[in-house]
């Protein structure tokens, strides 16, 4: 397949299973809670395919692959609703009459969804591809490194750090970071004799801190096969730790500790999702979960229009007692959607930039 429809493909079918999934979310929560749902839609504007099943609601999808919805059944309050429109809602089933622990479900069972999936998804693969898991053994050592001066080679497999037994390499970096310049004892079987070297790891500034580091390459990653119990908690765990590691990285950028040149946009999914889809299949079930995660998080960041925001209406709500008034809702929303539409444009012309577009335009014009 060449290319470009490669990518195309990869970027629609990666979209719009996330998506699906987002608004299944919101969707089966609505039906629990009593909602009538008029429509679910993946995609945005002219429908290319749809129907309308025996409860009512319409399923569509539309020509613009960038995103889905969920209409509600008298979403609007009636006060911004016709009377021709508050005379077609069905007593009981409308949104806005709703408890607001009920809307407020509805509306967090969207990123509870990609949540969900990604730790399905994860799961999967440790099921049928197996869990990746580094060893000890040493592939590679950088000259003038710590390791280098301690006399390791590669193929050495590391026993032990100061006596304390390790058998992945992400061991070995959690020993080692906080020992810079402080003397290491590493236990190695090298050819299958066992000895001891003293290595003293060098220091390195990092985003945060100075942290210490071996100077030593991991080897090939083996994967092991899990049982769907132990398979299932591994994608819970590893999906736990991609969202604390995605907020340390948002929160690193608000910092000014890490630069935002890597937060990208549509551009570059639909560029990645084409490199990892040319991998293969696990690869690019293992790319979906991460931006299922992805997804999931910033559609619970507190920005009104997105579903975090909705939900920081509906704490303000119960807190007070009733809803917030229809100003401050709309000014809300008017802020919400000026900073999407700017960090839109602004990952948008990160994409440009990564893809060499504005050095090619310099080089035109000389």
């Amino acid at each position: 397949m060449p290319e470009p429809i490669r990518t195309v493909v990869a970027f629609v079918v990666v979209l719009g299973v996330l998506v699906f999934f987002h608004e299944l979310g919101h969707y089966l929560a609505a039906r629990w809670r009593g909602i009538h749902v008029e429509r679910f839609s993946v995609g945005f504007g002219r429908a290319i395919a749809g129907w309308t099943d025996r409860r009512g609601t319409e399923w569509r999808i539309g020509w613009l692959p960038l995103g889905g919805y969920v209409k509600l059944h008298g979403q609007e309050t009636p006060e911004d609703a016709s009377p021709e429109v508050r005379a077609s809602w069905r007593p009981g089933q409308t949104f806005h009459e709703k408890p607001v622990g009920d809307r407020a479900i509805v509306v967090a069972a969207g990123p509870i969804a990609n949540f969900l999936l990604a730790a399905l998804m994860f799961g999967g693969l440790y099921m049928t591809v197996g869990k990746p898991t580094s060893t000890t053994t040493v592939a590679s050592v950088q000259e003038s490194s710590a390791a280098a001066r301690a006399g390791l080679l590669p193929g050495d497999r590391i026993l032990a750090l100061d006596g304390q037994p390790v058998t992945r390499f992400e061991e070995i970096q959690r020993h080692i970071q906080p020992r810079a310049g402080q003397s290491v004892t590493i236990t190695i079987d090298r050819e299958g004799r066992e000895r001891q070297v003293q290595a003293v790891p060098d220091s390195r500034q990092n985003a945060e801190r100075i942290v210490g580091v071996l100077g030593v390459g991991a080897g090939a990653a083996q994967f092991e096969r899990l049982d769907p119990f132990s398979a299932l908690w591994g994608g819970v765990k590893q999906t736990s730790d991609i969202t604390v590691q995605t907020l340390a990285a948002v929160w690193q950028m608000i910092a000014g500790g890490r630069g935002a040149e890597e937060l990208g946009g549509p551009l570059r999914i639909a560029q990645m999702s084409g490199q990892v889809a040319e991998i293969g299949v696990s690869a690019l079930v293992s790319f979906m979960a991460v931006l299922s995660v992805n997804l999931a998080l910033i559609n619970l960041f507190p920005i009104p229009v997105l579903d975090g925001g909705h939900l920081m209406f509906y704490a303000a709500e119960a807190i007070r007692g009733r809803p917030l008034p229809p100003r401050a809702q709309e000014m809300g929303y008017r802020a919400g959607f000026a900073l999407l539409i700017t960090l839109f444009v602004f990952a948008t012309w990160n994409d440009l930039s990564q893809f060499g577009l504005f050095r090619w335009a310099a080089g035109l014009f000389g």
